[in-house]
């Protein structure tokens, strides 16, 4: 993937929108019921916050109606019937450009805090007598 696809992704999906980018990993890894990927969501290193059940299924519900995953239900013999999760081709590709999008914006949040390190040891050393000018 090139910079002017990840600058045009960038602009189009913002980051408060990584609950795709964690679903599809998580289908990814394993296809799942609902009620079992909000509970995966909440166990994970990445996720900050508790996974909202109403914004899980909209999101399934999305990324089913865009081609990113597929359902189906299952039936049981005890229960009610339960709709299961899977990571469709282009799902995988997608999860692909997500990786490269955060990849995109660790370096750009890594660059940010290098300059803010500097800027903070010059102010240290300002305190200290030293003058960089």
């Amino acid at each position: 993937m090139n910079e002017e696809t990840i600058d045009k992704f960038e602009l189009t999906i913002p980051i408060e929108r990584s609950i795709q980018a964690e679903l599809l990993l998580l289908l990814g890894q394993k296809p799942s019921h609902g009620y079992e990927l909000i509970q995966r969501l909440n166990e994970v290193e990445f996720r900050s916050g508790e996974a909202d059940a109403a914004t899980v299924y909209r999101n399934l519900r999305r990324m089913d109606k865009d081609g990113l995953i597929i359902s189906h239900w299952e039936v049981g013999d005890s229960g009610p019937g339960r709709r299961l999760y899977k990571l469709t081709p282009q799902g995988e590709e997608s999860l692909k450009v997500w990786a490269k999008y955060i990849a995109h914006q660790k370096a750009k949040l890594e660059n940010f805090l290098k300059a803010y390190f500097l800027f903070e040891e010059s102010l240290a050393e300002e305190k200290d007598g030293v003058d960089l000018t």
